[in-house]
């Protein structure tokens, strides 16, 4: 380990955080500050024996970083170094290191505001600026400065402007690592823009694969591409001593497991990859990264109040952590997928996550942590405001903040839970209803991948067809209608389920029945997550949200006669937004459940035809009429009002 880069500075970070309350390391891709670091750490005198938390990005990233530690003592993880995410927890009673993804920080602080038993937190790769990193930051950031003077704040990162942040904690040090462990070539292939960006990167492939040695890294924007150029370079004709692994967020552990180990029959390994890989973890073998130059990020439109999937550019830190990828076990090269003229206009940095998200969740973290106001506490860049109250209203929606918008018991039952409100408010209301069981499935269909692979313009867009399939492999296992693929994701959606159900305290029970869970109720409980998107059919394929705002089906379907549906996953495309994911929902519920949220309202006209007045009444909720009926004869004396007002306009 003292031949990485970052050895030769342990010595001033040593110094710095024994002499300051916090520290910034700088250390370009593979100096090994990720693995590195904390053992270097470990018994310093000011730590006093306490755990260091070291907070990661990405599942991948946290249980990687963890194993490797692990092994570089000689020990199985969970022993002295462990890692918790998301409802996955592998530490011990003599833990000192836990490697967590960052919403996992974020509740232990909302737990134990003083960290009882923390000596340091160390936020990993925090140039990503997500949102639960700038969250953990500032609720860190006033824990040590309230409650625990003597709790150390380390930022890591290879490409973070290393100045505002070090303001930001005090104008405290800042260690800057020089060099990498193996150089890295640039090599700039501008490919024709036209054709489709999977046949252009399996060309680059097959180039790079007659030019280098060793393992390829190949950085695309989604799941998507990877399937198509995995199958674009099957069609070439690949040597039977290559192997293509696939690497995103949304398989499971095993599958990703493969992608970053060396192949058991030593083979040339091809990994498609999203920016998964693109930091904390190294990929053994790798010596050539291809970079695409795009990533796909989810961004939120506070216009429209909904969000907006988005293939963007990378920026220039981005692909200078994707390029160190390949210098991590030998020198390497990189193959970028456009000019260096092209790469002197790519921004700077990414943007920070919490400049264009939903707020929601962040709301409900602040109210949970005492704080209605973001200006209150410290940030890198300040929540956007009118966001953030989007996210506050969406919460009084949810029942979880009052009308002072401090938080409700439901609320912190709500934030308990760890997960989206609107997921956590379906959970808590189903679960009243003893409708939890099939709820927990609907929420582990809503947290994943969609499993109907394919684009959405000739996929189903029931959420009925989902749950009808997990339901199935639930009760059958493998079918031959299952492929591989297929059955891993539902598997993994299946232990999904079975932790929410334990988390909720619910019996662990092995198979849904159809008889006390009615798949009728599938859009009633839907509503519940989704209150502000239940929507009114107006023809061909096109509804009415409650906002007012038209959400259009991509194809003719057996949604499209629903007289009511509620949307769970819909993308901001213009004046009709294409609705992604939805499901049937009953009138009697929405006059049940919403009674509070519907106005009654008197429409009188004069009918010059018929030379009669027309009274209407409807039923509005929000800005979709849900009934209209004719009303009753009228009182004489508006009659009366009536036919002298007409007699006024005709003069």
């Amino acid at each position: 380990m003292t031949h990485l880069p970052v050895y030769q500075v342990l010595p001033q970070l040593k110094d710095a955080l024994s002499e300051r309350s916090a520290a910034v390391l700088i250390a370009e891709p593979g100096a090994g500050k990720t693995t590195t670091v904390p053992l270097a750490l470990l018994e310093e005198p000011w730590l006093s024996g306490q755990k260091i938390i070291m907070l990661e990005p990405r599942k991948l990233a946290a249980r990687s970083a963890a194993t490797y530690m692990a092994a570089s003592l000689g020990e199985h993880v969970g022993e002295c170094v462990g890692y918790r995410v998301r409802m996955e927890s592998r530490v011990g009673a003599r833990t000192r290191i836990e490697v967590v993804t960052e919403g996992v920080l974020t509740r232990m602080l909302q737990h134990d505001p003083e960290l009882h038993g923390v000596g340091l937190i160390i936020f990993d790769e925090y140039h990503e600026r997500s949102l639960h990193a700038d969250t953990g930051l500032a609720f860190a950031l006033e824990a040590q400065a309230a409650l625990r003077e003597d709790l150390r704040l380390l930022i890591m990162s290879a490409t973070l402007e290393a100045e505002p942040i070090a303001e930001l904690l005090g104008g405290v040090p800042v260690i800057v690592s020089e060099g990498r462990t193996y150089p890295v070539s640039t090599i700039y292939v501008p490919t024709n823009g036209v054709e489709e960006l999977p046949k252009r990167t399996s060309r680059v492939i097959q180039r790079a694969l007659s030019e280098q040695e060793g393992d390829l890294l190949v950085f695309l924007p989604g799941a998507r591409e990877i399937r198509r150029t995995a199958q674009e370079l099957l069609r070439a004709g690949l040597d039977s001593n290559m192997m293509i692994r696939e690497l995103y967020s949304a398989l499971p552990a095993q599958q990703q497991d493969l992608a970053i180990g060396p192949d058991a029959s030593g083979r040339r390994k091809i990994v498609l990859s999203t920016s998964i890989a693109e930091s904390s973890i190294t990929i053994r073998g790798i010596t050539t990264v291809i970079d695409a130059g795009y990533s796909r990020t989810e961004i939120y439109s506070p216009k429209s109040g909904l969000p907006q999937l988005v293939t963007r550019r990378v920026s220039k830190a981005s692909a200078d952590q994707r390029r160190g990828r390949a210098g991590r076990v030998t020198a390497g090269v990189c193959y970028r997928m456009w000019s260096e003229e092209e790469h002197g206009h790519l921004l700077s940095r990414n943007i920070p996550e919490i400049m264009e998200s939903d707020l929601t969740s962040l709301a409900l973290e602040l109210a949970a942590w005492g704080v209605g106001d973001p200006n209150q506490l410290s940030w890198l860049d300040a929540p956007p405001d009118y966001a953030f109250r989007q996210g506050q209203e969406l919460l009084t929606q949810l029942q979880a903040l009052d009308e002072k918008l401090h938080i409700t018991p439901h609320g912190r039952q709500m934030a308990a839970l760890g997960m989206h409100p609107r997921l956590a408010h379906m959970l808590l209301l189903a679960q009243k209803m003893n409708q939890g069981s099939i709820a927990t499935r609907i929420a582990a269909l809503l947290q994943g991948r969609d499993i109907l692979r394919g684009p959405s313009h000739w996929r189903d867009q029931d959420l009925r067809s989902r749950l009808d399939m997990l339901c199935t492999y639930e009760r059958q296992g493998k079918s031959a209608e299952f492929d591989s693929g297929l059955e891993s994701n539902l598997t993994s959606l299946l232990q999904e389920t079975k932790k929410m159900q334990r988390q909720l305290g619910l019996p662990d029970q092995e198979h849904v029945l159809e008889a006390e869970h009615p798949y009728t109720d599938i859009g009633g409980l839907l509503s519940f997550a989704y209150p502000d998107r239940i929507a009114k059919n107006r023809g061909d394929g096109s509804f009415i949200m409650r906002s007012g705002r038209g959400a259009k089906l991509p194809v003719p379907q057996t949604l499209s006669r629903a007289a009511y549906m509620v949307i769970a996953n819909v993308e901001d495309t213009g004046a009709d937004s294409t609705i992604q994911l939805a499901a049937e929902l009953e009138l009697a519920w929405i006059q049940r459940h919403f009674k509070h949220d519907i106005t009654l309202v008197s429409d009188v006209s004069w009918d010059r035809e018929a030379g009669r007045v027309r009274a209407k009444r409807r039923q509005l909720l929000g800005g979709s009429s849900l009934t209209s009926r004719m009303n009753p004869p009228l009182q004489k004396n508006r009659l009366q009002k009536l036919y002298w007002m007409e007699l006024d306009k005709r003069g």
